[in-house]
C-alpha cells in the first residue's frame, strides 16, 4: 500500500482497495510546496491515466490555474507567496473546477472555512494515496466531469430556477449561476425530489457517499451556502428547512 505524509516519515494505510477505472484522460493540477509530496502524487496519478501538472508555489498556481481548464485541482494550504485560501477564494471568481485541500491544518474551523471558500473536500496530511483516488473520484462523479459522454438533455426546474443535466449548469432566468460539486449536487437532490424532506444523514451519504456518524456541521455550511448563492442571484428562497427533520425543496 502506497502512503503519503507531511514532512516525517510515518506511514500506514486506510485499508482502501481501487481499481484503475480511469477510461479518459483527465486533466489535474497539483499545488503543492513540497516536491516530494507533488512528484509521488503526479507519478502515482498518471500510472492511474491522469494528465498532471503541478506548482511549487501560490504564484505558479495562480498562473496555471488562468493558463488551462482542468478537471480537479489537488491543493496545499500552506505555500509560499499565496495561501490555498487565498487561491481558491480567487479561483472562484471565474472557475467551478472542484478542487480538494490536502493539508496538515487539522482544526475543525479551518476545514470549515476552506469548504465555505468553494473546496469540494478536504483530506488531512498525512494520507493514503489510494484514499485521495476515491476520494477524486468522487468529486469527479458529483462534478460530472468524469462522464465520458453527456445523455441526452434533461432539465430539472423550479420556476425560472432551471438545472441541464446534459451541461451540469444551473440558470436562473437564462443567467448561469456558480456553484460549487457538492452545492449542484444537492441542489438536483432537492430538484429530482420536490416534495421529499431530506435529513442531514441522507445529504451526507447521498453528496459525501459515506456513513454520517455524527453532527460536523458540514451540511449546514454547504445548505447556506447553497442557499445565499440563489437568494443572491435570483431573490428567492429555494431551500426550507423542516424543523427537527431536516430540508426540502421550497414551494414556489
Amino acid at each position: 500500500m502506497e502512503c503519503m505524509g507531511c514532512h516525517d516519515t510515518e506511514v500506514y494505510g486506510m485499508g482502501y482497495q481501487v481499481e484503475q477505472r480511469i477510461e479518459v484522460s483527465r486533466k489535474v493540477l497539483i499545488v503543492e510546496d513540497d516536491k516530494e509530496i507533488s512528484s509521488i502524487l503526479q507519478t502515482f496519478l498518471e500510472q492511474k491515466g491522469y494528465e498532471v501538472w503541478t506548482a511549487l508555489d501560490g504564484h505558479a498556481a495562480t498562473g496555471q490555474m488562468k493558463e488551462r481548464e482542468y478537471d480537479l485541482i489537488l491543493m496545499d494550504l500552506m505555500l509560499p507567496f499565496k495561501s490555498g485560501e487565498r487561491l481558491i477564494k480567487e479561483l472562484r471568481e471565474y472557475s467551478q473546477t472542484p478542487v480538494i485541500v490536502l493539508s496538515a491544518k487539522t482544526m475543525m474551523e479551518t476545514r470549515l472555512e476552506v469548504l465555505r471558500l468553494g473546496a469540494d473536500d478536504y483530506i488531512l496530511k498525512p494520507f493514503d494515496l489510494e484514499e485521495v483516488l476515491v476520494r477524486m473520484e468522487v468529486v469527479l462523479r458529483r462534478s460530472g466531469a468524469g462522464d465520458e459522454e453527456p445523455k441526452e438533455a434533461d432539465v430539472l426546474s423550479c420556476g425560472e430556477l432551471k438545472y441541464s443535466l446534459a451541461e451540469n449548469r444551473v440558470t436562473f432566468e437564462g443567467q448561469e449561476i456558480a456553484l460549487t460539486a457538492k452545492e449542484m449536487h444537492l441542489l438536483r437532490l432537492f430538484l429530482e425530489n420536490p416534495e421529499k424532506v431530506f435529513t442531514k444523514a441522507n445529504l451526507y451519504e447521498a453528496v459525501w457517499n459515506d456513513v454520517y456518524y455524527y453532527e460536523d456541521n458540514t451540511i449546514n455550511v454547504h445548505i447556506s451556502n447553497l442557499r445565499n448563492k440563489l437568494k443572491k442571484a435570483t431573490g428567492q428562497d429555494f431551500v426550507e428547512t423542516v424543523w427537527g427533520i431536516g430540508y426540502r425543496l421550497k414551494e414556489s
